[in-house]
This record gives structure tokens, sequence and C-alpha cells, in this order.
């Protein structure tokens, strides 16, 4: 089985957010894998375990995303691909044609991602790059089988489970509690070093930079206002029930 993951890096979740002139600054930052792309990682070496075949990791993005594909490959994938020419940078509409021609050129049985990226929290990813490539989406994911060609997915539906039932090749998004991410072992820390990892720029894609242009642009970027210290209410319930309706009218104007 050919296994494809598609990663992002993205800040540390618990790293403080500092924007200066309307740009997130990464100075300094550490930087991991998305959460939920570490399960999607997971579930496809556990995938391989279970049926032979090969996993391979890609992303998009500068040099330092090698340290996160490595990581990947520490865990258990087998080799990796880092699109790193910024002329292919951009937005999810950009991601989506450029993974999709990675996807086309390293082949496929079965795609793996995260359900979203903790740092954009858009979801499109997966979404965007099933309707590329015109194969079947299943999404938020917590229990996956492979039987042959068919595939059963367990989804998390606000609350709720849904079951659905398709077939190789399909694209699915992980979901919290789909499984356990492995920590690296040491011995898997030292194979990666050797593992193949290949750097793709927009002629071996076969792409230019004006057909995956971004469709949308950010034009500024501001932190939530400080929440205020909250108040409390003094005096008899009757009065206190009197003062918070009034607040809520003429303060929160809620009412």
């Amino acid at each position: 089985m050919n296994i494809l993951v598609v990663m992002k890096s993205t800040f540390d979740t618990e790293e403080k957010i500092v924007i200066q002139d309307g740009k997130i600054q990464d100075d300094g930052v550490e930087f991991i894998i998305n959460p939920y792309d570490e399960y999607a990682i997971e579930e496809a070496i556990k995938l391989k375990e279970e049926h032979g075949g090969e996993v391979t990791v890609v992303s998009i993005g500068a040099d330092r995303v090698e340290k996160e594909l490595r990581t990947a490959l520490a865990m258990g994938a087998d080799k990796a691909v880092l699109v790193d020419d910024e002329s292919l940078f951009g937005d999810e509409f950009t991601t989506a044609k450029v993974l999709a021609a990675v996807a086309n050129k390293v082949g496929y049985d079965i795609i793996l991602g995260g359900q979203m990226a903790v740092d954009s929290g858009a979801g499109q990813g997966g979404p965007r790059l099933a309707e590329e490539l015109g194969i079947n989406h299943v999404s938020t994911a917590v229990k996956l089988e492979v039987n042959g060609t068919s595939v059963r997915v367990e989804r998390d539906v606000e609350g709720d489970m849904e079951v659905v039932e398709t077939s190789l090749p399909v694209l699915i998004t992980a979901q919290q509690g789909l499984n356990e991410p492995r920590y690296p072992s040491l011995p898997g820390i030292m194979k990666a070093k050797k593992k193949p990892l290949d750097r793709y720029a927009a002629d071996d894609l076969g792409l230019s930079a004006a057909d995956v242009a971004a469709k949308t642009e950010v034009v500024d970027q501001t932190l939530p206002p400080k929440k205020e210290a909250g108040r409390i209410l003094s005096g008899e319930i009757p009065a206190q029930v009197s003062e918070l309706v009034q607040l809520l009218r003429n303060e929160a104007k809620v009412i």
C-alpha cells in the first residue's frame, strides 16, 4: 500500500503569538508537527505495519520544516518530500494545487492528514486536495479500517458518530482520538538521518507560480482584545438581579 501523509509545521501550542506591523513574528519560535497531523502519521504507520507498503510524508515550507519531517521519519515513515520553493507558497488554494502535483508524482493508494491545522484552523486542506485529485474524502476520522480496497471510517460528528464506507483511493483527515501517536525511539531517530528526503521546486512538479497563485490575501492581523476583569455583584439577591439586568442592557447591550 502506498500511503501518503500531508503534514504542516506549526507553532508549538505553548508559544506566545507576537504580531508586528500586521504580521505574525516567528523569530525564535519553536515549531512542531501540527498535532492533528501527528494522528495521521501514526495511522499511516499502523496501516503499513498491518498491510505492508510505504509511508511518504510531504510538507510545504522553508528549510526549517526538515526538522519536523525528520521527526515523522523517526516515528516510522519511510520517505519525506519537502516543497521548499517560495514561488509555491500561498493560501489554501495554492497548497491544494501543490500537494496534488506531489501526490500525482509520488503516487498513492490512500492519503492521510490532520482535520485542520492549529494555526489557521481553516480545515480546508483535506477537502481541497481530494477535490483536486478527484477522489473521495472523509473527515474527522476516529477509527479507520482498510480491507483490500474497501475502507470503513468512523467519524466524529459533533458528539455523535457516523460510519462511512468507501473504497481506495481515498483521502482521510484525522480527528483527536483516532490513535495515540508514538514517540520517536532513539534507533528511529538515528535511522531517520539516513532516510530519503527529496526537495521539489516548481519545475519538478510541472507547475508555475501563475498556476498556483493565491486567491486570497491577508491584509492585516491583530490579536483579540484583552478580556476585562469580571465584576462581582454584592448585596441582596433581588438587588443583584436588578443590577445584573441593568448591566446587561446598558453596558453589555445584549438585552
